[in-house]
């Protein structure tokens, strides 16, 4: 059987770039030859102390996987081998994968909100994924990327996915005036979202420098540095009229208690980061104001994996997020940076290298 090299997570600080056979697809897969694949904070914290969501030490409920398992949830690729016609595919389609496998048929399914699946699988999460020169990958999770896209740019289209999917779960309207609260990777996915989907004035809050910098470049009306001044500087922008949205994205302990303080009163709060301890929050401020909270999780593939790719193609924003693109033989280096907080957008491999 041919082989293929992989990079493998076997335990906390323990990830290998090993020798595996070259997956062979069942009904209604694809073989791709994936040509960039992208690494994010899970795939980090999961390195770093997990593990957490890897099915390494317990067998997961529904892909049925149990050990050293391949990374890569966030990938890109060439269609080789034979493909279902039906599936609207043809071998050479160049593709990205939302990795997000959900069964179709479940009452969240049938609601389109497939993230929330019954049966949810992620590729590289709970089964192999494509950190690896070849993943086998269900078609129901592929968009084929647009002529004249970059490789490195489509390679972060799963990560925008998402950036898209809190955007419109935040409930912002056209016209609302909304903080964002950190400004690095996932929130700035989350501006492209805010900016590219609707008409809003966006206020970014976050550490001065780079994050700001960016920030600013990729359509944020207003940025905020963190410190003494910022609760101050904040009310000065939105004034008597308000924050209609704030959506905190730093995961940083204490914001969502920051936000609930800040927002107007029938104002709705999105929560995308995960705070590493639990939180206390005023519930009687929520109650007595009537805000609205939300979280999000994933993406939509349907709704989220297209747009994300054509945002791609008519804005800076791969330019300005993607960090380097390196061989596997780096991932441990580059997981071991992204932990420490030293990467601040994307780094991308690419596993011919």
């Amino acid at each position: 059987m041919e082989k293929m090299k992989a990079a493998v997570y076997h335990a906390a600080g323990d990830v290998r770039i090993e020798e595996r056979d070259v997956p062979t697809p069942v009904a209604g897969e694809a073989l791709i030859k994936v040509l960039r694949s992208g690494m994010c904070g899970t795939d980090a914290s999961e390195y770093k102390s997990g593990p957490k969501i890897f099915a390494t030490q317990t067998q997961h409920p529904v892909s049925g996987h149990h050990g050293p398992m391949i990374l890569g949830h966030e990938f890109i690729g060439e269609i080789v081998g034979d493909v279902d016609a039906a599936s609207g595919f043809v071998t050479g389609d160049m593709v990205a994968s939302g990795a997000g496998i959900s069964c179709g048929t479940c009452k969240r399914c049938t609601e389109m909100r497939t993230n929330l699946c019954e049966k949810y699988v992620t590729l590289g999460l709970n089964r192999d994924g494509g950190m690896a020169e070849y993943v086998a990958v269900p078609t129901s999770t592929l968009v084929k990327i647009p002529a004249g896209l970059s490789l490195d740019a489509a390679g972060i289209a799963q990560p925008l996915a998402v950036g898209l999917h809190a955007a419109r779960r935040a409930g912002v309207r056209d016209g609302d005036r909304v903080l964002l609260i950190g400004a690095g990777a996932i929130g700035t996915f989350v501006l492209a979202g805010l900016k590219n989907l609707l008409a809003a004035e966006v206020t970014v809050l976050d550490f001065g420098g780079s994050r700001l910098e960016r920030a600013a470049r990729l359509g944020a009306d207003h940025t905020v540095e963190v410190g003494e001044n910022a609760e101050a500087d904040i009310k000065k922008i939105f004034g008597d009229a308000g924050i209609d949205v704030i959506i905190e994205a730093s995961g940083a302990p204490g914001q969502l208690q920051f936000a609930v303080g800040l927002v107007k009163r029938g104002g709705n709060i999105l929560q995308v980061g995960l705070p590493s301890t639990k939180q206390e929050v005023d519930v009687h401020k929520i109650v007595m104001s009537e805000i609205n909270i939300q979280t999000t999780l994933a993406h939509v593939c349907d709704q989220d994996l297209g747009p994300a790719l054509e945002i791609l193609g008519s804005t800076t924003l791969a330019t300005e997020l993607i960090e380097g693109v390196y061989p596997l033989s780096e991932i441990s280096t580059q997981l071991e940076l992204l932990g420490a907080g030293k990467i601040q957008g994307k780094v991308l491999f690419d596993p011919s290298r």
